[in-house]
């Protein structure tokens, strides 16, 4: 199910091209409803901050293409990039007002005892996501403010992507450098 979850964020911008641009494929749209009310029950006892934000992040789904297929209105579906970066925003900003920001939650799954230097650093990343979230999410409105479906599917689909890969790959670099300045 989680599988199955991640894989309609991640195809969202090619479904949404089909069903835009071919008629006979907006059939999907009942079926990634489907997939984000399976994500929604998978998610429901999970009480952790990615559970949360998994829910959230579903919800905009079912809400998006609900609205779509009631409304007859299939470019309601451009919203959802938009959608996931102002959830994963809320998400990481509100962490960083914890004892315990997000990123340091997740480098606690490896490393269960983090150096002061450590706390300090998943800190200064979850300030980053932040940044980049607000950025991402700001490219993916105008995309769709703009409404030319081109521009859409080339950030959406494309960039935004190799952006997170980016920054992905850049921390990972970074968090091994910092490691061996030990």
């Amino acid at each position: 199910m989680r599988f199955l979850g991640w894989l309609a964020v991640i195809c969202w911008p090619l479904l949404v091209w089909l069903s835009l641009t071919h008629p006979q494929w907006r059939g999907l749209i009942p079926l990634l409803m489907l997939v984000f009310i399976l994500r929604v029950i998978a998610l429901r006892n999970g009480k952790t901050a990615l559970a949360a934000g998994g829910r959230w992040l579903a919800a905009a789904g079912i809400l998006l293409t609900a609205a779509s297929l009631l409304l007859q209105r299939t470019h309601l579906l451009l919203w959802y990039p938009v959608a996931v970066n102002v959830i994963l925003l809320l998400l990481f900003a509100a962490s960083l007002r914890s004892a315990m920001p997000l990123v340091e939650r997740l480098a606690r799954l490896q490393e269960p005892e983090l150096s002061a230097a450590g706390v300090r650093y998943t800190r200064r990343v979850t300030q980053v996501w932040c940044v980049f979230f607000l950025f991402n999410g700001t490219i993916a409105l105008i995309t769709c403010v703009e409404g030319n479906l081109n521009h859409w599917i080339i950030w959406n689909g494309g960039l935004s992507y190799g952006c997170i890969a980016v920054m992905m790959v850049t921390e990972w670099f970074i968090r091994r450098r910092v490691r061996a300045a030990k």
